[in-house]
């Protein structure tokens, strides 16, 4: 089942041959993607409800993996496809943001930012002037691309929402 939000007013259309149609903007709330859709006139679609809640991460089991609903303290699985974007900076005690339609979860969103420690860096070796950056193995299993001075062991704050995720030593 896919889940769209309306992100325009309806602009009708007119066609030469047949009825009129209603033009809308949707996106897709699993993958953020934008599209635009054709309604007829008489056509119906069905409207839903989301709710969001706060998870606690807890561990993977399997295929998916267990948070704490905060409001409520039930154990919550979340199948490891709608966590395709933020699997890779969860660690024990993260929160994210679920959004649900009734007990199924379709999407979920980390905070901006996380603070997270430095394993392992690997490549920029600092005579050579060719790259500024050097890739760091995060905790969680995450590798991003961080200035040379970074090292094993340094806490960093990371922005989880854009694609260069490194903001700043802690």
């Amino acid at each position: 089942m896919k889940f769209f939000r309306v992100e325009s007013q309806p602009v009708p259309v007119t066609v030469a041959k047949g009825n009129p149609l209603l033009k809308v903007t949707l996106r897709n709330l699993k993958t953020d993607e934008i599209v635009e859709k054709k309604f007829k006139l008489d056509q119906s679609v069905q409207e839903v409800t989301q709710v969001e809640r706060v998870l606690e991460y807890l561990y993977p089991e399997g295929n998916e993996y267990l948070f704490l609903d905060i409001w409520n303290l039930q154990k919550v699985p979340v199948p490891a496809d709608v966590l395709v974007d933020v699997v890779h900076f969860l660690k024990e005690g993260t929160q994210i943001t679920a959004k649900f339609f009734g007990e199924m979860i379709f999407s979920s969103e980390l905070p901006q930012f996380l603070e997270l420690m430095v394993v392992k860096t690997e490549g920029g070796d600092q005579s050579s002037s060719a790259s500024s950056t050097k890739i760091a193995h995060l905790e969680t299993g995450a590798k991003i691309q961080v200035p040379l001075f970074i090292e094993s062991g340094d806490m960093l704050k990371i922005d989880t929402k854009t694609k260069d995720h490194f903001v700043q030593r802690i």
